[in-house]
């Protein structure tokens, strides 16, 4: 998915989150952290940035990428249908 800049800052593409799962959103990327709130059934979420943090198995795999969908909220990309095994959006930080 392309990436869009308006103003300086990059519009999110948005994802869909892996049907019939309801996502726990964390505070930072890693299960250690604590939820902040759960993401609907059908969500979908704008990755703005991604980091490594704990592995976690799901639908679409095992990985230790974690997605920023707002701030100060993470969700791991194992539950992200992002039609990649690696990165698709810039580096947190």
């Amino acid at each position: 998915m392309g990436e869009t800049r308006m103003s300086g800052e990059a519009v999110a593409a948005r994802y869909p989150v892996a049907p019939g799962y309801r996502v726990n959103v964390r505070s930072g990327p890693g299960t250690n952290y604590s939820i902040v709130r759960v993401l609907a059934y059908g969500a979908s979420v704008s990755i703005y940035c991604q980091c490594t943090g704990t592995n976690v198995s799901g639908p679409y795999g095992t990985t230790n990428i974690w997605d920023n969908i707002a701030n100060g909220e993470f969700i791991s990309d194992a539950y992200v249908k992002t039609g990649s095994d690696g990165f698709v959006a810039p580096r947190c930080g």
